[in-house]
């Protein structure tokens, strides 16, 4: 395999975000005080990707996969736990395509409505993601669709890059950036971007960590697939072309945080700042409330909130 960092990189992410621009939504960063959250006083910026169209940040790589690759008649395929399916079938949806979608049983109901509310058609079985991937390739082989893979392909990272770029324009003066990982094409993407300028932190669940299992072993290995957050943070494995970047640019240790960490995150963000997030948007910030990473005295870090699809909140009862 040819070495991926050559594929993806600033000046593509660059020119794809140009490509997607009018399609994604430049989506907000705020300064808080860490002191409101019983950390240290001081400056911290929060990157709201929870606020992008479909809830999260995949819609940047659906787009990016849409837009630069031929789509035949018989239209895309997208295995997810619910975020990158919602993302492909609105981009479909935008772009007249047909879509077809397979997520595991365990995929929030949240998830699963929007992806039906956008038109896909959506196929449920399987108990996590990699049953649903493997479900999507017979689907695949049959219908002569275009697979769009959540994480380990270029133009994924390629539209999910462009988060970076834009923390960049809105904060270039951080030192840090936290970002939760799955299958890695968030922080694959991210990497590639800042190419080390910055700190880029990955933070994993304990009940996946994908990414710590991989570094340990040199390379992308089963990894368990549970935890709160496992419709958004559990492939079997890292991406193995997310898995180089994330090697070459990104911080070398993983933070792990616990599902006790992540729901305290959870509740920590709506009681302060009402800001609703799914377990996995949460994950990054989890690490920082927890102490599972501790900033420097002056060290200036900026958090990602990368999804909010949660039946969390209901206006029901209002």
């Amino acid at each position: 395999m040819s070495d991926i960092s050559t594929a993806v990189t600033r000046q593509q992410i660059a020119a794809t975000y140009e490509l997607i621009r009018p399609y994604v939504r430049r989506t907000p960063m705020i300064t808080v005080d860490g002191g409101d959250f019983g950390l240290p006083s001081s400056p911290l910026r929060l990157k709201l990707e929870f606020m992008q169209h479909g809830g999260s940040f995949k819609a940047r790589g659906a787009f990016a996969n849409l837009l630069t690759r031929d789509v035949p008649e018989a239209g895309v395929v997208a295995a997810s736990g619910g975020n990158h399916g919602v993302a492909v079938a609105l981009a479909a949806q935008r772009l007249g395509l047909r879509a077809a979608i397979f997520v595991p049983s365990i995929a929030s109901p949240s998830k699963i409505d929007l992806i039906k509310r956008f038109g896909a058609e959506i196929h449920v079985g399987g108990d996590r993601y990699a049953d649903a991937l493997a479900a999507s390739e017979r689907h695949v082989a049959e219908s002569g669709a275009l697979p769009i893979h959540a994480f380990d392909q270029p133009e994924t990272m390629l539209g999910q890059g462009s988060v970076g770029l834009e923390v960049e324009r809105d904060a270039d003066d951080i030192d840090t950036l936290l970002v939760a990982v799955g299958g890695g094409g968030l922080i694959g993407g991210i990497a590639a971007w800042y190419e080390g300028r910055v700190k880029v932190v990955p933070v994993e669940s304990d009940g996946a960590p994908t990414l710590r299992d991989a570094l340990a072993a040199g390379h992308p290995v089963d990894a368990p697939a549970g935890g709160v957050a496992a419709d958004s943070l559990a492939p079997r494995q890292i991406g193995a072309r997310v898995f180089p970047i994330v090697q070459r640019f990104a911080a070398a240790e993983v933070i792990i945080v616990s599902d006790d960490d992540i729901r305290a995150a959870q509740r920590a963000l709506w009681m302060t700042l009402r800001v609703v997030t799914e377990p996995g948007g949460a994950a990054a910030f989890a690490a920082l409330l927890s102490g599972a990473y501790r900033a420097g005295p002056s060290e200036r870090v900026a958090v990602l909130v990368c999804g909010a699809n949660t039946t969390a909140v209901n206006f029901k009862s209002c």
